[in-house]
């Protein structure tokens, strides 16, 4: 499964475990440069490999206006996972780095989920090599018994090491390959899982997890012009990308829908994934408005410091439409996973039913790996306690 994206730091309490293997300038071993990478190695190159004219201008020059935007001369970081995007991302952000004077770390998350992961991490060692950038190789270990699906886990777990490895080096940010194409198939699984506004805004051009400041520069631009970067480099250098099966296997949510329906969606409407891409910036808008509006309530509620309380009164003054959306912000300002639609109406339907003053003792809310309660008219978000089974699903 590619990544769209060794750890110094511990991870933070509730994180998956990851164990890395960090390979940097300061570290017990340098990136090993391609000629060290054993059979199929490809030639270590001090400096550009490819000439500006090389370069596709339009490419470059999103990279270069994402990197100009950082702190000058802050290090910055690619999450690498080998395939076509990640890895030409990291060509052009290396050019653009020499450029600027900027450090330039590469950082590859090996899920250990695929028998050619091992190979994978062998020729990310490749490209960084050619590259001449350090190179962080992170092993996750996957929770794939938490009940969200094997795609889910890998990406928690993914961005766990990826945070942690940025803050551990001090990167102004870590930029991710998701282009056109990506941001489409994401709206479209988006709006057949039913999300909201929020939701169908899709991926942002800049996001935060766990500390750690995440930039897609390509957001913006079609594969087409990625694929045709990664045949120049091959033609230059000889140095091919991985191919992830997962990516053609129907078995995965994302791959079923670029595998059988996005090949129909072309046939009948060829610009949709165009048109995707421009309802997300829409829905970018609107659910900037939404988010006004629920911090506006959220504000009235008499929210503790910390966020994780708030009163029940003043919410249940509120309209309905607006207690709902007060407790989808109260949720995700805690980085807390989004309940289901029946599960957020229950929640809010037991919050109504509650004794004004908030006595009722038994109102008790799990989700995951958080619950929450109503105590002396506050109602609380806090963990559950260790031990618990899991919450039945809301039916």
């Amino acid at each position: 499964m590619t990544q769209d994206e060794p750890s110094r730091p511990a991870p933070e309490a509730g994180q998956r475990r990851v164990a890395a293997a960090v390979r940097d300038p300061k570290g017990a071993a340098p990136p090993r440069t391609a000629d060290e990478a054993g059979p199929g190695s490809f030639p270590s190159v001090a400096g550009p490999v490819l000439s500006q004219a090389d370069l596709d201008p339009v490419l470059r020059d999103a990279v270069r206006a994402c990197l100009a935007g950082l702190p000058a001369q802050a290090p910055a970081a690619v999450a690498v996972s080998g395939g076509a995007d990640s890895s030409m991302l990291a060509v052009y952000a290396a050019h653009v780095a020499r450029e600027q004077g900027r450090e330039l770390h590469l950082l590859h998350v090996h899920h250990g989920l695929q028998a050619d992961a091992d190979e994978w991490a062998e020729r990310v060692q490749a490209l960084a090599g050619l590259l001449g950038a350090p190179l962080a190789s992170l092993r996750v270990a996957v929770d794939t018994g938490d009940g969200t699906g094997v795609e889910a886990a890998a990406r928690t777990a993914r961005y766990a090491a990826l945070s942690a490895q940025a803050r551990g080096i001090g990167a102004a940010a870590v930029l991710l390959a998701h282009h056109r194409h990506d941001q489409a198939e994401t709206v479209l699984l988006r709006l057949l899982r039913g999300a909201g506004p929020s939701g169908m805004a899709a991926m942002a051009a800049e996001t935060w997890h766990e500390g750690a400041r995440y930039l897609r520069p390509w957001l913006d631009i079609g594969r087409g012009a990625v694929l045709a970067a990664a045949q120049r480099w091959a033609d230059r250098t000889g140095w091919h990308p991985v191919a992830d099966p997962t990516n053609q296997d129907p078995r995965y949510t994302r791959a079923a829908v670029r595998t059988m329906l996005a090949p129909v969606l072309d046939v009948r409407w060829p610009g949709w994934r165009d048109i995707l891409a421009r309802h997300a910036r829409q829905a970018t808008e609107a659910a900037g408005i939404l988010d006004e509006v629920a911090r506006a309530d959220f504000a009235r509620l008499e929210p503790a410091p910390d966020d994780r309380s708030f009163a029940l009164a003043p919410w249940r003054e509120l309209a309905a439409p607006h207690q709902t959306l007060v407790l989808r912000h109260w949720f995700a300002r805690n980085g807390v996973r989004m309940p289901t639609e029946a599960r957020l109406a229950e929640l809010a339907r037991q919050l109504r039913q509650l004794h004004a003053l908030g006595h009722d003792r038994q109102m008790l809310f799990e989700h995951g790996p958080v619950r929450v309660r109503c105590v002396r008219g506050r109602v609380l978000l806090e963990p559950r306690p260790a031990g618990r089974g899991r919450a039945p699903r809301a039916r």
